[in-house]
């Protein structure tokens, strides 16, 4: 990695010494933040869940680069030269792209969840691949992944798994895959990772008196069927309860930012009229 500037930030968790170390020992020039944890501090304002500090220090110190881990170091949110925060399906995108063009990627099949972009989907249709997705967890990624056979897997929110390498999440692995990629191909991440431009969504929350099946509530299903007809195959919508709350989350996703908003309220109206 001799030549690149490198800001990680390890949220003062459980990599804050292994990873900084790893990349120096790569000859990467290292930033580091969040490299001091005192038993209180950990994901206080720094790694994974805050990205705007790594985005700032890249930015201040001109780096080609930013790498933020969560607390125990399963997570990885990116940052490219410019300060542009990376999601992990824009990863995922990078990384399967990477493998097909390789011959790497068993069935060119990748595993990620009902929370991932359609234009995750859309990217991996095109390129003839798959994606398969699962219920939220990194668990359920693990065990389709086992399953179908694939290599590749993983989380909107950064928890990509490598199962050629290993068995769960790990946010420096997923790390040194990226820097392999930008090393090998000699491009800027903001280049290679163009590739995906995730599609409008629209997230409402609908507060519910009833947590029916939604087949069991024939207006819901009508709503959804209709919504799906319009996207055409180009966005999608996904309804499902808060495990925690009396909410329906309705979520809505498609190329027209404007007609999300449009579906994501219309079934909203929908949902709350239904299970009131």
């Amino acid at each position: 990695l001799e030549g690149l500037r490198v800001v990680i930030d390890c949220a003062n968790g459980a990599n804050y010494r292994v990873a900084p170390l790893a990349l120096e020992e790569l000859g990467a020039e290292v930033v580091k933040i969040g490299t001091e944890p005192n038993g209180l501090n950990i994901n206080y304002r720094c790694g994974s869940l805050y990205p705007e500090a790594v985005a700032a220090k890249v930015r201040e110190t001109r780096a080609d680069i930013g790498l933020a881990l969560d607390g125990d170091a399963d997570r990885l949110i990116v940052v490219d030269e410019k300060g542009t925060v990376l999601d992990g399906d824009q990863i995922m995108a990078l990384c399967a792209q990477d493998l097909m063009q390789q011959g790497k990627l068993p069935g060119n099949i990748l595993v990620a969840t009902v929370m991932s972009n359609m234009a995750l989907e859309v990217f991996m249709k095109e390129r003839g691949g798959t994606l398969i997705r699962t219920n939220v967890g990194d668990r359920h990624v693990v065990a389709a992944m086992r399953q179908q056979g694939a290599l590749l897997g993983g989380e909107q929110s950064g928890h990509l798994i490598f199962r050629g390498y290993s068995t769960t999440g790990d946010g420096l692995l997923a790390a040194l895959q990226i820097l392999r990629i930008m090393r090998e191909k000699e491009k800027p991440l903001s280049e290679l990772a163009g590739l995906l431009t995730p599609f409008p969504q629209k997230l409402v929350n609908v507060r519910v008196e009833k947590r029916l099946p939604f087949e069991e509530r024939p207006g819901i299903g009508e709503a959804v069927a209709r919504v799906e007809k319009e996207l055409a195959g180009r966005g999608r919508v996904l309804l499902r309860y808060s495990g925690t709350e009396a909410l329906c989350r309705i979520m809505v996703e498609g190329e027209d930012e404007d007609k999300v908003k449009v579906y994501a309220a219309d079934l909203a109206e929908v949902v709350a009229r239904e299970l009131r």
